[in-house]
């Protein structure tokens, strides 16, 4: 397998004692990755959780989001990377996303039109770099920068050509290898167009090595809410799930959906299996021009995730 960054995410897991994700990030430091996501889904503040992580580990870099920023804005996304670098004495990258209409319309009242991924990427990476957004005088930092790297999660081709423009890098979510490389290859295309390097493209995928029922159902079940969440939807039906995508549309019960998802699925769109079947899909994914796997280690029947963090880690060792 080719060179890969491997790092890993917490905070996603809905249906998790809350407490488990600080457990995870814990057992990611110990294991040396150099870097870790911390997600923003419908349990903990993405910053509060991230401080409370580089309090409690050593050394490793994080990534703040994907934020949803039709409910979050410029100023509060650099200010809040700003203090977790400061009272962490860490190193802080921030992630910008569109998020979902549940997350979105559901939970905060907005709409995901409320605000430009395109407008926000330009104003956070103005201010990350020290310089001014808003009206009148408008808002700088007043602390010193967070120094990490500004991401865009994107599948369409205007926010990759946000990514393309504005980020460092781009990462995307629940994609086989065919797909990856069918966005790599727009996403060089819009850097291009934007007259810049290419972003890294990093992809989000859940991880389960040698995983038990409890690993398989953890992980089918995350994947269930994105059976309708536009652009996802569309990737798991070109994976090959489509009859669980229309009876999604249908507004099928979640459980039902849940037995209308086959196990194959866990190593379509995530990594699940012995450790020479991850380092077969790892490889897969390098090829279709992935620099970076971000891994979610499904914790059911592996507490905190250490069985699969602590493969993944050996596996790039």
């Amino acid at each position: 397998m080719g060179r890969m960054d491997i790092s890993a995410v917490v905070g996603m897991w809905l249906d998790r004692p809350p407490e488990e994700a600080l457990h995870t990030a814990v057992l990611a430091d110990r294991l040396d990755f150099g870097e870790l996501w911390i997600g923003e889904a419908g349990i903990w503040d993405a910053f509060a959780l991230a401080t409370a992580v580089g309090l409690a580990t050593d050394k490793i870099a994080m990534t703040v989001g994907p934020l949803p920023v039709a409910v979050r804005d410029p100023a509060t996304i650099a200010r809040g990377a700003a203090s977790v670098s400061a009272l962490t004495r860490r190193r802080i990258g921030v992630a910008l996303g569109t998020s979902n209409p549940t997350a979105v319309g559901d939970w905060h009242g907005r709409s995901r039109g409320d605000a430009s991924l395109e407008d926000s990427a330009r104003s956070v990476a103005t201010l990350l770099g020290g310089g001014r957004t808003g009206r009148g005088e408008g808002y700088r930092l007043r602390l010193g920068p967070p120094e990490g790297p500004l991401t865009v999660a994107a599948l369409g081709d205007s926010a990759i050509a946000t990514a393309a423009a504005h980020a460092d890098r781009m990462v995307i979510n629940l994609v086989t290898p065919q797909r990856a490389a069918e966005l790599r290859e727009r996403l060089d295309a819009a850097a291009k167009r934007a007259g810049r390097r290419a972003p890294k493209l990093a992809a989000w995928m859940p991880a389960a090595v040698d995983p038990v029922p409890e690993s398989y159902a953890q992980l089918i079940w995350g994947v269930v809410p994105y059976l309708t969440a536009p652009g996802y939807s569309d990737n798991l039906a070109a994976a090959g799930f489509s009859d669980a995508v229309e009876l999604a549309r249908k507004g099928t019960a979640p459980r039902e959906l849940l037995t209308a998802l086959p196990l194959e699925l866990a190593g379509t769109i995530g990594l699940a299996g012995d450790t020479r079947a991850i380092r077969s899909r790892l490889a897969a994914y390098a090829d279709a021009g992935v620099d970076e796997v971000a891994v979610v280690p499904v914790t059911g029947g592996d507490p905190g995730g250490e069985r699969t963090l602590t493969a993944l880690s050996r596996l790039t060792a």
